[in-house]
């Protein structure tokens, strides 16, 4: 029979023997543990310039997005937020060329901490995870439990949607007819579950529209020999098995919109044309 245990809950900041710096260890040796993803760690205890040391620098293997991790044992405070974020600043200053997200990690994130962090939310994209140990006799687990998420970023606001708004040829210029045409393809598939929408041509995307506001649950770029289409989803395991089962060519995750980027010839698009209507049909359950 199964045999249940009842583990307890230590705080690793009243413990003897464990130190930050073990926390440290154990993530940079696996980082999947804290649940952003696939990531490798770039450095540990980097130095920052005249302003101590960041203790994790990880970053992202499909979109080399880079994560400054800050860990701190024990209830956080305002000195570990503000060191958190003047390392994401500086690192994020020094390399432009990434994407860069601030990450505080604390066995306990106050609610009065929490409701601070969340002031900078969306003007600075910061993630609070709680860390929580759990003893097994002489063994120790650690489970990381996200409490904050950085705020979702929208594709583009109004104002540049009126700003940015282009035409076909536009695109047909941009990329060729035959990709654009898969564009159409694809707004077909969306009236099918979706009457009404239609495609809304801007500068940098080709977006959706439904009696003329703006949708873009999916996100159409034709380029010169193929369609690169983002859709909107959460990230999850079953979404990417759908993708992974279905062979087409994934360029990764992007948290920064919450977006599957997928590329597909025009072959390829016929191929997994019932998968591409499962995925945005999701995508648009979803929005509403």
């Amino acid at each position: 029979m199964v045999k249940l245990i009842k583990p307890e809950k230590i705080f690793l900041s009243q413990h003897p023997e464990i130190k930050e710096s073990w926390i440290q260890e154990q993530i940079a040796l696996d980082p999947s543990i804290l649940g952003l993803g696939d990531l490798i760690l770039k450095d540990k205890e980097r130095i920052q310039p005249r302003a101590g040391r960041l203790d994790l620098l990880l970053q992202d293997i499909e979109t080399s997005r880079r994560y400054e991790v800050e860990i701190q044992l024990g209830r956080t405070d305002e000195a570990h937020i503000i060191r958190t974020i003047e390392y994401w600043d500086i690192e994020r200053k020094r390399y432009p060329q990434y994407d860069h997200c601030a990450v505080i990690i604390a066995e306990d994130i106050t609610s009065r901490f929490l409701n601070v962090i969340s002031l900078f939310n969306g003007n600075i994209p910061l993630i609070a995870i709680q860390m929580n140990a759990l003893k097994f006799g002489d063994d120790i687990a650690l489970i990381f439990t996200k409490i904050l998420d950085e705020l979702p970023l929208g594709l583009v606001d109004e104002d540049e949607e009126i700003r940015e708004v282009t035409d076909r040829d536009y695109w047909v210029k941009r990329g060729t007819a035959e990709t654009v045409s898969m564009a159409d393809e694809a707004i077909s598939i969306i009236n099918e579950f979706a009457p009404g929408i239609e495609l809304k041509y801007n500068k940098f995307y080709i977006g959706l529209a439904i009696d003329g506001q703006p949708n873009n649950f999916v996100v159409l770029k034709p380029r010169k020999k193929d369609l690169n289409i983002e859709i909107k989803l959460p990230q999850s395991e079953e979404t990417q098995a759908i993708i992974d089962n279905a062979g087409i060519d994934d360029m990764g995750y992007d948290r920064r919109y919450s977006s599957y980027r997928l590329r597909l010839s025009k072959q390829n698009f016929k191929t997994h044309r019932e998968v591409l209507k499962k995925l945005m049909e999701n995508s648009y359950s979803n929005s509403k």
